[in-house]
């Protein structure tokens, strides 16, 4: 049986799958819907795919071209968890114009797809400050990477570049409290998705959901410092998909909670003082 759950949809769609199948259960066909890399997280399963087998384990790929059949079976191993990215048509276009890394099948698990893939577990926890979209994106574009044999040269920001940069994140800061994500910010800015993260991340030095965080955190930090408005309050204001992710991000960015930050900006020096006794 297999379960899907969808954490992101854009330009790359990411959704978590877990299949419960086990040995000695029949395999079946089925074809590739769209253009898939999905990077294993638990579990083992084979693919046939194109005259090819492989055996795919924690830290490989399976690729996916489509319209291309494939079959998947668990005669090792009862299980599997993935996490998806499905890549816009056009999106595969402009990273890999001839279409030549989406051959569908397996990769073994290489270093810089880990690497990645291993990012989007905390992100989808809203345990650190990158967008699933974002890796997503780098994902893709690592992959063509791997697939070509070696890094495309990237171009530096050129100065138009920069102003774009620059103006997404003056409008970045005056939309930070709304739903924000890669999409909407290539769209106002006119770039498809990848080279406005490109050109972003080039010219400012983070990426656009880094800069977003950051921006978020700073208002919940004036808010705590200036006003008497409850926590909950502050979290609602600022943007933060839930509450137990604004104090998680707030707490790794200050050190403190935000109740704790609250009292330390109206005089209690005893809560820094106490963080910077830990530090070595």
């Amino acid at each position: 049986m297999l379960k899907r759950k969808v954490l992101a949809r854009g330009p790359v769609s990411v959704v978590h799958t877990r299949c419960n199948s086990g040995p000695g259960e029949r395999p079946f066909a089925e074809w590739h819907q769209g253009w898939l890399a999905a990077y294993v997280q638990r579990g083992t399963f084979g693919c046939r795919c194109l005259g090819a087998a492989y055996e795919l384990v924690p830290g490989s790929v399976l690729v996916g071209r489509p319209g291309d059949e494939y079959v998947c079976s668990h005669d090792h191993h009862r299980g599997d968890e993935c996490l998806a990215f499905l890549v816009a048509p056009e999106l595969v276009d402009e990273i890999d114009g001839r279409r030549r890394a989406w051959r569908s099948g397996g990769l073994p698990p290489v270093a810089e797809l880990v690497a990645l893939g291993e990012l989007a577990r905390p992100a989808a926890a809203g345990d650190n400050d990158l967008g699933l979209d974002e890796i997503g994106l780098a994902f893709a574009s690592r992959f063509v990477d791997v697939i070509a044999g070696g890094r495309r040269p990237r171009g530096r920001a050129t100065a138009n570049d920069r102003r774009r940069a620059v103006q997404s994140a003056l409008w970045i800061d005056v939309h930070a409290a709304e739903t924000i994500d890669l999409q909407t910010l290539a769209r106002q800015a006119g770039l498809s998705p990848y080279h406005y993260l490109r050109i972003f991340s080039a010219s400012l030095g983070v990426t656009p959901h880094q800069y977003l965080v950051r921006r978020r955190l700073c208002r919940a930090a004036q808010l705590l410092a200036d006003e008497d408005r409850p926590v909950t309050q502050v979290w609602l204001e600022t943007g933060f998909g839930d509450l137990s992710n604004f104090v998680r991000s707030f707490h790794r960015a200050a050190g403190v909670s935000p109740l704790g930050y609250r009292r330390a900006a109206r005089g209690d020096r005893k809560i820094f003082q106490e963080r910077l006794a830990v530090l070595p």
